[in-house]
C-alpha cells in the first residue's frame, strides 16, 4: 500500500501527467481531480473525487483508507476532511501548466492517468490510481479512477488492477474488478488484461489500458487506446524496466 501511494504521489507530482499538478482543466477552466486505493488483504479502501487545490490526491484518498469510516469522500466534503486532518492545500495556479491552459484553449485532448499496482513477500496486493479527468469535462463530474472496482480494485486472492481510458466506458463495465476476476483458475495477467480489453471495447464501447499483477507477482498490461507506457521493478530490479 505505501509503495502504490509513493509511485503514484510520484508522477502526481510530474507535470508530463494528467494528474495532480498538470492535470487538465474542466469547462471552466478549473483543476478537479479524482483519486483511489485499495488494500487487497483487507478490502480496505478510500477514495476521493472533484478534489481542488491539493498537490497529491493520492495522499487524502490514503487517509480516508486509514480512518475507515467512509471509502469515498467528494468536492468540498473531501477538501474539508484533508483541511480537518492536517493535509496543506496550494494555490490552484499551482496545478495549471503551460501546457494543459494551451490544451484547454485548443480544446486538444490530454490523457495521461497514472496508476500503480504491487503485491509484497507475503502475497499482500494493493493497487492507486489517479486523474485530472477529462479535459474540459463538467464541473462536478467524477470519473473512474475514484470508483473502486471501476479504476481501482485488489484483491490478495487473485491480484491487483488499476485503469485508465474513457471513464464513462469504464464505469459501465467495474473494468478494474472484471480484469482481477478474469485472473481466476491461475489466468496469466497478461491474458487476463487483453481479455479486460476486449471487454471495454465491445462492452464498455470506450478506449484505455491497464495494468495488472497477480498473487505470485506475475504481470501483465494491455490497452486499446493508441498509447500507454508502463514499467515494472521487482526484488532483482535496480531500476524500472519499460513494458512494450
Amino acid at each position: 500500500l505505501d509503495a502504490v501511494e509513493e509511485a503514484v504521489a510520484f508522477l502526481e507530482d510530474h507535470p508530463l501527467f494528467n494528474a495532480g499538478r498538470g492535470s487538465v482543466l474542466n469547462a471552466v477552466g478549473e483543476v478537479e481531480m479524482d483519486a483511489s486505493l485499495m488494500d487487497g488483504g483487507r478490502l480496505h479502501a478510500g477514495a476521493v473525487g472533484a478534489v481542488r487545490n491539493l498537490r497529491n490526491p493520492i495522499r487524502l484518498a490514503r487517509r480516508v483508507l486509514d480512518d475507515g469510516r467512509h471509502i469515498l469522500l467528494v468536492a468540498e466534503g473531501a477538501d474539508r476532511f484533508a483541511r480537518d486532518i492536517g493535509i496543506s492545500g496550494c494555490s490552484a495556479e499551482e496545478l495549471v501548466t503551460e501546457r494543459q491552459r494551451a490544451r484547454w484553449e485548443a480544446m486538444t485532448d490530454s490523457p495521461g492517468t497514472v496508476g500503480a499496482v504491487a503485491v509484497d513477500g507475503a502475497g499482500g496486493m494493493a493497487a492507486a490510481t489517479s486523474t485530472g479527468g477529462l479535459l474540459r469535462k463538467r464541473p462536478g463530474r467524477v470519473g473512474d479512477s475514484a470508483l473502486i472496482g471501476a479504476g481501482t480494485y485488489a484483491d490478495h486472492l487473485l491480484g491487483a488492477a488499476s485503469v485508465t481510458g474513457h471513464g464513462e466506458a469504464i464505469m459501465r463495465v467495474v473494468l478494474a474488478k472484471t480484469a482481477v476476476d478474469l485472473l481466476a483458475g491461475d489466468r496469466h495477467p497478461q491474458d487476463a488484461a487483453r481479455l479486460a480489453m476486449a471487454v471495454l471495447g465491445e462492452r464498455g464501447q470506450g478506449e484505455g489500458g491497464i495494468i495488472l499483477v497477480d498473487h505470485q507477482g506475475r504481470v501483465g498490461h494491455a490497452h486499446n487506446a493508441p498509447v500507454m507506457s508502463c514499467a515494472f521493478m521487482d526484488k532483482t530490479s535496480d531500476a524500472p524496466s519499460l513494458l512494450r
